[in-house]
Parts: C-alpha cells; structure tokens; sequence
C-alpha cells in the first residue's frame, strides 16, 4: 500500500503549502553522441522542474548528463537527501534493460554490445538505494524512459533485451511509475513534451487528487493518446 498526504493550496501563485520537505532530482537527455537526438526530454525536464517547485519540492535539475555527471548528481541528491520526507526522481531520455535490470542511458553512451550496458550506463538500482538509505517517509520514481533502444542494431547477440524496461522491486513507502508497461516503448511526442510527461503535466497539480489516482487518470490518458 502507498499513502501519501496531499498537499493544500495556497494562493492564486499556483504554489502550495507544505510542512513536508520535498527533494526532486529532475534529469532530461536528449542530446546522444552516439544514439542520435530525441526531441522532448530537454524540455520535459524543464516542464517537471516548473511543476514541482509549485509543489513544494527543492527541484535539483540536470540536462544531456554524461554518465559521470548522472552518477554525481545521483550521489548528492542522495546525500541532500538526508532530511527530507520526500524524495523523488525523474528521468527523461534513452533507458534500456539487460537481463531484468534497468539501465539510464547518459548522452555519451556508445554500446556496441549488450555485455558493455553496465560499464557504459547507470543502473537506475542506484537511485533507489540512495533513497532507501535516507530513510525519507515517501519517495517517487518516475521514469520516461522507455524509448527505443538506438544501440541495439549494432549488437552481436539480442534477445529483446534492450526493449523498453523491466519491473522494479519498489523500497517500502515508494512508488515506482513507467511510461509503459514492461518491455513496451513509448512515444517520444509530437508536441512540446514527450507523450507520458504531456500526461502527468495535466494530472500532478490537482490537490484533491491522491498520488495513485492521479497516475491510473495519467495512463488513462497515455493510453487514450497512444490507442492504447
């Protein structure tokens, strides 16, 4: 079971009032060395970092993050974290598993065969177990980062691996939120934002909405959008 206090609104600003300390580490790659550009996740990343600070939450924001950036950046929401009541991650970009585990891919990737996916990339494990040692009350994972897999054509060996992501184990008293179910892709957008975050953009400020509510109307929403 997940509960969460929902937040009450203040003024006409479109901020909220919270006696919770909230975290965000917001990340968008767009800009891939090797795997080519995608349109939104740049300006998903600004769009959640807007969002959020009307929420409450200290928003620490990253855009087209090597992979040494990704894992500093990681490391000090983790250590920022130390505090907080709510913690929560968002990643906008490439993100691919191998053999069950799920992998955030950095814009200076080049991954000519699965077995360099661990080396090349971070495990998105990493952020949960930053979260889970800071002993915060809540924390949130949201993940729109099941595009296609722009390395795969160059590997030697693939099962379907690198499609989409797997099904992570969730700490106690969090929440884990895909842009589609496991092993599926999803869409890019055509829009301004990627489809998945153009949905959670509508749902996330409805203060009379609970946090799983608001997610069952985003991927209502996602699968309106996508024909299913």
């Amino acid at each position: 079971k997940f509960d969460a206090p929902d937040p009450k609104p203040v003024d006409g600003g479109g901020a909220v009032a919270t006696t919770e300390k909230r975290l965000a580490l917001v990340i968008g790659n767009s800009n891939y060395l090797h795997g080519g550009t995608l349109r939104n996740p740049v300006n998903d990343a600004r769009s959640m970092q807007t969002a959020l600070e009307k929420l409450g939450f200290k928003v620490l924001k990253y855009e087209n993050c090597d992979q040494a950036t990704i894992k500093r950046a990681i490391d000090d929401f983790g250590r920022q974290l130390q505090g907080y009541d709510v913690g929560l991650f968002f990643y906008a970009g490439h993100g691919l598993q191998v053999n069950g585990s799920n992998f955030l891919v950095p814009t200076d990737a080049k991954i000519e065969n699965e077995d360099e996916v661990e080396y090349d990339c971070v495990m998105a494990d990493r952020v949960l177990a930053k979260m889970e040692s800071s002993k915060t009350k809540t924390n949130l994972v949201i993940l729109d980062a099941c595009r296609n897999n722009p390395f795969e054509r160059s590997w030697s060996r693939s099962g379907g691996n690198g499609k989409g992501l797997a099904f992570m184990n969730a700490p106690v008293g969090s929440l884990i939120a895909y842009a589609t179910s496991p092993g599926n892709t999803a869409s890019d957008g055509a829009g301004a934002n990627g489809l998945y975050t153009e949905s959670l953009l509508t749902e996330i400020d409805n203060p009379s909405t609970s946090i799983m509510e608001m997610f069952q109307k985003v991927a209502t929403q996602e699968g309106n959008r996508s024909s299913g």
